[in-house]
């Protein structure tokens, strides 16, 4: 063997061993941060649990609050508050989110789609109690009176940016032979964005989607200047409504360990039922299925 040919075998083993060091590295980098971020999570439900384990019961899903400092009640009213409000936001923000995204991902021509995903993109950096100030102006003021219509509007506002941004993401990932095929068979553009794109693309919208309700669920600073919560039952929109971020709130105030336990609960349901919310959706659409 050739000393040169020596050199080069050597040459590369090292700069295998190199890659293979760095690839080794990586992963353990990349596992040490999932088992971290995932310590955080368990960590913080593990503590809600514990501080609040006395409070999960049926009462706490079916009772009213009890006053403060007196032991017992629970949070009904603001987790039928939360589902409806949520609800309504979705309805209130999902299409216009939905249809901008489709238009900034199908129709991406001319400076109006540029100046389009930077108002969608300083949106989304908008401090949240601002949504909540417009809804105040808009419907609050008018009405004369705080109601949940007034705080899904502006849980609304905030899903729109977000569901816009994630369906634009989403629909670009589909492979543009698909829509070049269903053009070249004779099908309109429109047809093709509803029957070929969309439903390609259809998990990872809905990926988005309940991502933007998790983030709105939690919400408290729009709420408290349109819900604003209150102790009984309602399903009256018009009115004010309570929710769980309202309720955690007003609990963590309370100088009695009762109330600030309760709240501990509070927090440990909405994350469940926003934990839940999001398997149940990833395993209807395939997305916790085994691919071939």
């Amino acid at each position: 063997m050739s000393v040169s040919s020596l050199f080069s075998s050597r040459s590369c083993s090292i700069l295998t061993l190199r890659r293979r060091v760095v690839n080794a590295l990586s992963v353990i980098f990349a596992a040490a941060c999932i088992a971290i971020a995932v310590a955080i999570l368990l960590y913080l439900l593990l503590y809600m649990l514990i501080q609040g384990a006395q409070f999960l019961n049926l009462a706490f899903f079916t009772q009213l609050p009890a006053a403060f400092g007196s032991s017992g009640g629970g949070m009904g009213e603001a987790v039928q508050g939360t589902l409806i409000l949520v609800g309504l936001a979705a309805l209130f923000g999902v299409p216009p989110g939905l249809f901008t995204g489709i238009y900034l991902s199908e129709f991406d021509h001319g400076p109006l789609a540029m100046g389009v995903r930077f108002i969608v993109d300083i949106l989304n950096g908008v401090p949240t109690i601002i949504f909540g100030l417009f809804a105040w102006v808009l419907i609050v003021i008018p009405a004369h009176t705080f109601s949940g219509l007034s705080g899904s509007v502006a849980l609304g506002m905030i899903m729109i940016p977000i569901v816009a941004r994630a369906t634009e993401e989403v629909l670009r990932l589909v492979p543009q032979e698909l829509r070049e095929a269903s053009l070249a068979l004779g099908a309109p553009l429109w047809r093709t964005i509803i029957q070929v794109v969309l439903p390609a693309a259809r998990r990872g919208i809905i990926t988005g989607v309940i991502l933007a309700m998790a983030r709105v669920a939690g919400e408290t600073a729009p709420l408290l200047m349109t819900a604003f919560g209150n102790t009984f039952w309602n399903t009256n929109v018009l009115q004010p409504m309570d929710a769980l971020p309202l309720r955690v709130f007003v609990f963590t105030e309370s100088p009695y360990p009762v109330q600030i336990n309760q709240a501990y609960a509070g927090s440990f349901v909405l994350i469940m039922m926003i934990l839940i919310a999001s398997f149940a959706v990833r395993w209807a659409t395939g997305g916790l299925r085994h691919r071939e």
